[in-house]
């Protein structure tokens, strides 16, 4: 148990990636000032892309495994532990179906995996994914609602927060874009239908907290990078010009189900 003066924070995401992508700033914050911060994967990550050079007898998994670690190592977090399911795919993908995947696992036995250890790390913060995932895919969205369940059922139920992306600034990033002329900005609009048909993340009125994470953009970076065999997306990210990235990647946002309306500029442990 690690109660204390210093919390301890566990982030569950979906897959091996996701945590550079969403939360590594808020990780790399708190592993700075003293936290315990422990990262949870629900599935393994195997329907990712296929590295150009993985080695002769080693899998998708094992690398996916070890980029996690690395990524890890970059951001300060003190541990890596996986729920064990398979990744599901995309919505509609036959991997849906596959009888170890994430989407058809029982969510009181997935919930039980979690709760082991959120006691184990005597939690005090628990954070997951918004409603809808952020954008919509199986994975996210089954993690939204193992979260909440788990952390009902904790020894000694954990704060709860939920990362989300803030689709007002997403659709003003966006709109800055066209009006600049870049050409790949109609490619992707955030108020279009995601994975699950609705739009990205969730409407600034809605959320609660937005993070300065700009300190901590070079960490984000090499978390990034850690996870290079994925590179369609982590290409697209790494590709994006410093004053892009920064604009993309120098805040974060979280709901707290049950508080107050309104977004608030601050941080988890401010009130």
């Amino acid at each position: 148990m690690h109660h204390g003066p210093v919390p301890t924070i566990v982030y569950v995401h979906a897959h091996p990636d996701d945590e550079a992508s969403q939360t590594s700033g808020s990780m790399a914050r708190a592993a700075a000032e003293g936290h315990r911060v422990v990262v949870v994967f629900a599935t393994n990550g195997d329907h990712g892309e296929l590295a150009d050079d993985l080695a002769e007898g080693e899998t998708v998994v094992d690398r996916r495994r070890r980029e996690a670690q690395a990524s890890a190592a970059v951001l300060g977090i003190a541990r890596v532990d996986w729920l064990g399911y398979a990744d599901s795919g995309m919505n509609g993908w036959e991997q849906n179906h596959h009888p170890t995947s994430f989407l058809r696992a029982d969510l009181d036995e997935a919930a039980g995996r979690l709760v082991r250890i959120l006691d184990e790390e005597g939690a005090d913060v628990v954070v997951g994914y918004d409603w809808h995932g952020g954008y919509g895919h199986p994975d996210h969205v089954k993690v939204h609602h193992l979260v909440h369940c788990a952390a009902g059922l904790a020894a000694r139920p954990p704060r709860l927060l939920e990362s989300t992306f803030n689709r007002d600034a997403a659709r003003r990033a966006h709109q800055a874009a066209v009006a600049a002329g870049d050409p790949e900005a109609h490619r992707w609009d955030p108020d279009g239908p995601m994975d699950d048909g609705n739009p990205l993340g969730t409407p600034e009125a809605e959320i609660h907290l937005q993070v300065d994470v700009s300190p901590y953009l070079a960490q984000r970076r090499a978390a990034l990078e850690a996870h290079r065999s994925q590179k369609t997306d982590i290409g697209t990210f790494l590709s994006m010009p410093d004053e892009v990235f920064a604009h993309l990647f120098g805040t974060e946002h979280y709901i707290e189900p049950g508080r107050e309306p309104g977004m608030r500029q601050g941080w988890f442990f401010d009130d």
